[in-house]
């Protein structure tokens, strides 16, 4: 009896050439050794070797599937055997469980005849990948044209590339799988871009870093710091948020303002641990 392949094994990449000869040699002297198993009259799993033992004549061994999911169930046999890139396994698990048994019999889940959808980060766990993989490889199995789609199971793209190229319009995609992805270009700096400060706002920088850095002393050598440190670092926070507001001229100070809150920040977080052991 001839089989056809299940859809669900269709899923993933085919064996190499190379790597099925080797199969078909082994076939050839010392048989089939492990069943292909059926499910809906078709083979979900041991394509290949049912493929190799009919080229050969040979007879093949058959069991049906057993009471499980067939989804998980094709997916745990090809990764366990398969040598696929993470591009590949997750456009795999992506059809595997877009796959819908409508108006089939031959499948039963809990007394429902569909299978439970499964969310991007199960679909993710399943396959071993990240939840941004699996939303590129759905990408793709939605938006991308055939030649693309069998250009990722054939390990030829990769997914981030596909995902680009599903983005264009159907008759350009299968030209686009050669090229190369074009980078966007650097935005080029305006014509009135910042360019520096002038020898006054380095003078007056210069002064008040002398000032801040005063006033800081005295902060701590006072008899309340953490009061005092806090209303110091209200004051430089807000004047952080004034600078940013008006940036024109003093990017040097916004910047070095951030440096100074942080710093203010962290004094005043060990202060108050301090301040709440003490207690």
């Amino acid at each position: 009896m001839k089989y056809e392949q299940h859809p669900l094994s269709v899923a993933f990449p085919a064996m190499s050439a190379e790597d099925f000869q080797s199969l078909k040699d082994s076939i050839n002297e010392i048989g089939v050794q492990n069943p292909i198993t059926l499910f809906e009259g078709m083979v979900i799993d041991g394509w290949h070797r049912y493929s190799a033992a009919n080229e050969l004549g040979m007879e093949c061994p058959v069991v049906e599937l057993g009471d499980v999911d067939p989804r998980d169930f094709v997916l745990a046999q090809n990764r366990a055997r398969r040598h696929v890139t993470q591009a590949q396994l997750a456009m795999a698990t992506t059809a595997v469980y877009a796959w819908k048994p409508v108006g089939n019999p031959a499948f039963s889940q809990s007394g429902t005849e569909c299978p439970i959808a499964k969310s991007n980060a199960q679909l993710a766990e399943a396959a071993g990948v990240s939840e941004k993989t699996i939303k590129q490889a759905k990408a793709v199995q939605t938006k991308a044209a055939p030649e693309v789609v069998e250009a990722v199971k054939r390990g030829e793209i990769g997914l981030p590339k596909a995902a680009a190229i599903a983005k264009l319009p159907k008759e350009e995609q299968a030209e686009a799988i050669k090229k190369p992805i074009e980078k966007p270009a650097k935005p080029q700096p305006e014509d009135d871009a910042y360019a520096g400060p002038t020898e006054a706002e380095i003078q007056f920088h210069a002064e008040q870093e002398a000032a801040d850095q005063k006033a800081i002393a005295l902060i701590l050598d006072s008899n309340e710091p953490l009061a005092a440190l806090k209303a110091e670092y209200d004051r430089q926070s807000l004047e952080l948020a004034t600078v940013k507001a008006s940036r024109d001229g003093f990017m040097n100070r916004c910047n070095e303002l951030i440096r100074r809150v942080k710093t203010l920040r962290a004094k005043l977080d060990k202060l108050e641990r301090e301040h709440g052991k003490s207690v």
